[in-house]
């Protein structure tokens, strides 16, 4: 990456432009009008329908949970899969919650007219509210991000829109350091050999976020690192929260559903835990996205080949691979496997496919803002030969890491939710509804135990982090205070 790239961009209302924020494809794509009627729903409306279809939820709660003000995860989105039981039961599964998640460039715009789509949502109905009665340092305001520029551009165009003020685009690799800082636990860039405080930040920065960003800061971060080390970028973490929420609300008739997930392994006990589950499994470095340290393992040789990797971290999770009816793993909770999308014209085959789902914390509770789906590189097989990649067919991540802060995507695998895509998925609004209310409870579950990790006297509780997280080399990276 040339250095040029390392400059801080100041950008000026006006600035927006569709080309740059968004993929080609998206650009004349017409979104589906069952997502445009999905995102037209009030709560109430989702409400009444859910509980309709699960009459032993209790209205009152999920109420109460929708219209949830989150306190440090504010914006989220959940990666989601499409299952089935053997007895032909459909659910939709949490395979993991991401914090700063990408999605804006993917999503045809609800409002052909409202240039700033998801973008000047985010702005305008989360992060403006957020610095509302807020005690602030004096400064400006910035977008600070390490990868996926197009959108980190975008949220800065909407903000300067919105703010009606110039604002600074801050790329923040570990590698340019020397252009920001903080102190006092107050964030500032260097420009034209000024040091600049910056007062509020909407933040883009997802590698290893805790390396470059202190857990307490008093420069207002959107959202703050607590939200990445306690399930956002933590997926350890994150199993964790939602054990406890599911504990919380039992009596609800809710439940965030995931793959069966064990957890505090060191390398040396995932072989174990893969065979627990019938030999295959999919093994996770907790603190690992964009598709990186994900390992499916459906044979022996796949196994070996994790085993022999050079790995840095002390703690590892396992999870049942959801795979196809005759290849899937066998867990407590039954078995699982992939709906698929509906077979294509071409070969009449079917894909792995999941559903990325992002909403935003708002005044008057969580809203969803956009979404976009993946499918795999290579069909779903009714039967594996060993030496297959199971990567190539159950993996569905477009992010392709080139070098360091280098990336690309695969966007032959992009699923929109415009006319053309959408009904690829085989989804409905039911399906969508249920989407919607698991990445919900999934966000809330790690806001609660982002609120346990800080006391009363706004530190954060390492020694309760580190009962729960005991990874030495993990807590190593971690930046408490400036």
């Amino acid at each position: 990456m040339s250095t040029e790239s390392y400059k801080i961009e100041i950008i000026k209302p006006g600035q927006f432009e569709e080309t740059k924020h968004y993929y080609p494809k998206v650009l004349n794509a017409q979104i589906h009008p069952l997502i445009k009627f999905l995102l037209s729903l009030d709560s109430e409306r989702i409400i009444s329908r859910y509980c309709h279809l699960h009459p032993t939820v209790n209205r009152e709660f999920l109420q109460k949970t929708l219209t949830y003000k989150a306190k440090y995860f504010r914006w989220g989105g959940a990666d989601l899969f499409n299952v089935t039981t053997e007895g032909g039961h459909r659910k939709i599964v949490v395979v993991e919650t991401n914090s700063c998640p990408s999605g804006q460039k993917s999503m045809p715009l609800y409002d052909e007219y409202s240039d700033l789509g998801g973008y000047g949502y985010i702005i305008k109905e989360s992060f403006k509210p957020m610095l509302k009665n807020k005690k602030l340092p004096k400064g400006s305001l910035a977008v600070i991000y390490d990868k996926n520029y197009a959108e980190a551009s975008g949220y800065a165009a909407a903000m300067a829109d919105c703010f009606n003020q110039q604002v600074y685009l801050v790329p923040m690799f570990t590698s340019n350091s020397e252009h920001y800082s903080f102190a006092d636990g107050i964030l500032k860039i260097l420009v034209n050999s000024e040091w600049i405080p910056i007062k509020a930040a909407l933040r883009y920065v997802t590698q290893k976020p805790w390396t470059r960003i202190p857990i307490i800061t008093k420069t207002a971060i959107y959202n703050p690192i607590v939200a990445c080390l306690t399930g956002g970028r933590n997926k350890l973490m994150a199993s964790k929260a939602y054990e406890l929420y599911n504990a919380e609300i039992l009596d609800s008739g809710l439940k965030i559903i995931t793959p069966h997930t064990i957890n505090d392994l060191s390398k040396l006990e995932v072989p174990l835990a893969i065979k627990s589950l019938g030999g295959m499994g999919v093994i996770k470095i907790p603190y690992s996205n964009a598709g990186q340290g994900v390992y499916t393992i459906v044979s022996d040789d796949e196994l070996e080949a994790f085993n022999n990797l050079d790995l840095p971290y002390d703690q590892y999770i396992v999870q049942s691979l959801i795979g196809n009816y005759n290849w899937s793993s066998k867990s407590p909770e039954g078995q699982l496997y992939h709906v698929g999308t509906v077979p294509d014209k071409k070969n009449k085959k079917s894909y792995v496919a999941d559903l990325r789902f992002m909403i935003c914390s708002t005044p008057n509770g969580f809203r969803p803002v956009s979404i976009y789906a993946r499918k795999a590189a290579k069909p779903l097989v009714d039967n594996l030969v060993n030496s297959q990649d199971s990567w190539d067919i159950l993996g569905t991540n477009l992010s392709i890491k080139l070098g360091d802060n280098q990336w690309d995507s695969d966007t032959s695998r992009l699923v929109l939710m415009d006319r053309k895509d959408f009904n690829t998925l085989g989804l409905g609004l039911d399906d969508l509804i249920e989407a919607f209310i698991q990445t919900v409870l999934s966000v809330v579950a790690i806001d609660k135990m982002s609120i346990r990790m800080i006391n009363d006297k706004s530190k954060f509780r390492k020694k309760l982090f580190k009962s729960l997280n005991k990874d030495n080399v993990l807590l190593d990276e971690v930046l408490i205070e400036s």
